[in-house]
């Protein structure tokens, strides 16, 4: 939805799409709304509780089954296994997608860590296309006044139009564009600390290949997945920038993660997104 300032303020139930890259903001922005009666709607907890709820505990047992003690009681049903995501804690959905690389060390081989990328695209496109129905619930259901879409960094690659109109009919996009200190940071952050990530097939079997060849690597079984996602992830941060640029012109609007690190409140986020609107219907 685009807006003039009078129709912003006059929009009663405001609902929010937020869109960035991961770290970049979103969910510390989501808490701060939360305090003051804003519905959270995040869509990896989504994908984690209902659309990728059975492969996650399929994956957990699967696991468990190379621990006879474990198994046993598995199998007799002595134990149950269930997953305890939250929107704090969304750890059973990146261990679920894993990493591509040596399963000695962690790794899955291609054909899986594939089927899993698939599951999760799949999972994302349907979350994302819940929002309307979770926009009428927050109102109707839970009496909330204003519902904020966390959607995850992902969200950019679905290449699915549906997903796009939909989140445009039943909320403003904004998209959260990281400063180069930011950028510089988040890659670092990566490097660091490498988590599972989500890849367009396209992008990651043309990565996967430069990679392979610098590496002098003959088969994927022979990669380290931690050095893998350290060396995918600044290659994935830039493809992603021009592919949210061209949503948010399209459908949105755009603020910088300096602009979003000065929000404190609702009325600090409100003011915010009144400027934008100003600035880009200039």
């Amino acid at each position: 939805m685009r807006f003039a300032i009078a129709e912003f303020r006059a929009w009663e139930h405001k609902s929010i799409t937020l869109l960035g890259m991961s770290g970049v903001g979103k969910t510390a922005l989501a808490n701060i709304l939360r305090r003051e009666h804003w519905f959270h709607y995040s869509g990896d907890y989504r994908i984690g509780t209902r659309y990728l709820d059975e492969p996650i505990l399929d994956n957990i047992k699967q696991q468990i089954m190379h621990i006879p003690f474990m198994r046993d009681l598995l199998r007799t049903d002595s134990i149950y296994v269930r997953n305890n995501i939250s929107v704090d804690n969304l750890k059973p959905v990146s261990s679920f997608l894993g990493k591509l690389g040596n399963p000695e060390l962690g790794g899955l081989p291609l054909k899986e860590f594939k089927r899993r990328q698939a599951l999760h695209h799949q999972a994302e496109i349907a979350a994302m296309k819940d929002v309307p129905e979770f926009v009428n619930k927050a109102r109707e259901i839970y009496g909330y006044d204003n519902f904020l879409n966390d959607a995850g960094g992902s969200v950019c690659e679905l290449d699915d139009p549906d997903v796009l109109r939909v989140l445009d009919e039943h909320s403003l996009i904004l998209y959260i564009r990281a400063t180069h200190e930011d950028e510089a940071e988040l890659i670092r952050r990566a490097k660091e600390d490498p988590k599972p990530l989500y890849y367009r097939e396209a992008f990651l079997d043309e990565q996967l290949a430069v990679y392979m060849r610098e590496k002098n690597l003959a088969y994927v079984a022979m990669i380290d997945p931690n050095d893998l996602v350290r060396w995918m992830f600044p290659r994935l941060f830039y493809a992603r920038i021009p592919r949210y640029e061209a949503i948010a012109q399209r459908y949105g609007y755009t603020i910088s993660s300096r602009e979003l690190w000065q929000v404190r409140s609702q009325s600090d986020f409100l003011a915010l997104l009144e400027e934008v609107i100003a600035r880009e219907n200039k």
